[in-house]
Parts: structure tokens; C-alpha cells; sequence
């Protein structure tokens, strides 16, 4: 059986340790940190998202499981306009997370880089209003040669 890239990656210490990184360097970034200015986000917010990144990649179903589902987290990013340039950003602070916890080996680092930028793309997918968002998403996972399912 193939490895998961999760389970490539670290398992769950590496992931949690993934959306640290990338949180503190979206938070350093001019333009990003806007998307983190908002009231209201989760306490939990980084572990969370470290759940939902594992279940993505392989993992355990922890974020459907105990947290969420996919239709909670679209229409948290629905609804506020097209924002490209935030969201390159965002996948250049994703590569440089990468380089901060030490993720070295080169087919990891595609996959990871590959998801990041098509996961981000769909959570862009609703621009205008997150009550376009239909209730029937689940959470996508993606492989070593991409989208699941």
C-alpha cells in the first residue's frame, strides 16, 4: 500500500506543525494578514486547520469526525470578493512554511505546494455569496497524483 502523503510528510506532529508555520508567516504578510484581522475566528483556529490539512492529505477524518465539514469551511471563505493576489500570497507563505519546518524531500514538497495551490483555488470558488455554497461538499482529498475522487 502507498504511503499517504500525510503519513510521508510526518503524520499529525508535522501537519500541526505545517499550519503553525504558515499561520505565523500569513501573519506577517501585508496583504494576508487581512484574511486574520477579522472578529470571530476560532480560537482553535490553527489546530483546526492542521485536522482538516491531515484528512485532506491521507490522514484521519478528525476534522469531519469532531470539528466540521467541508460546507463550514467554504462559506467561511465565501462571499468576499475575488481576492487572486491574497491568495498567491498565501500559497508563498504556504512554500516558505515548508522551508520553516524543514519538509526537504522533493516529491512531498510538489504534492503539498499542488494541493495548497488547488485546494486554495476551490475555496475561491464562491465569490460573491456563501449562500451559493450547496450543503452536499465534502472535505477533498488529494493523492500523489491529485484530487481524490
Amino acid at each position: 500500500m502507498e504511503t499517504s502523503i500525510y503519513g510521508a510528510m510526518g503524520g499529525a506532529e508535522a501537519v500541526r506543525a505545517l499550519a503553525h508555520a504558515w499561520h505565523r508567516r500569513c501573519l506577517g504578510d501585508d496583504v494576508v494578514s487581512h484574511a486574520f484581522s477579522h472578529p470571530g475566528q476560532h480560537p482553535d483556529h490553527v489546530d483546526r486547520l492542521a485536522a482538516y490539512w491531515g484528512e485532506a492529505l491521507g490522514g484521519p477524518a478528525f476534522y469531519t469526525q469532531t470539528m466540521g465539514n467541508q460546507q463550514h469551511v467554504v462559506v467561511l471563505h465565501s462571499g468576499n470578493g475575488i481576492h487572486t493576489e491574497m491568495d498567491d500570497r498565501g500559497i508563498a507563505c504556504f512554500v516558505a512554511a515548508l522551508d520553516d519546518i524543514g519538509i526537504t524531500d522533493e516529491a512531498v514538497r510538489t504534492a503539498l505546494a499542488e494541493y495548497f495551490r488547488w485546494s486554495t483555488r476551490r475555496l475561491a470558488e464562491h465569490p460573491d455569496s456563501a449562500d451559493d455554497v450547496p450543503d452536499t461538499v465534502t472535505v477533498p482529498r488529494w493523492s500523489w497524483s491529485g484530487p481524490v475522487g
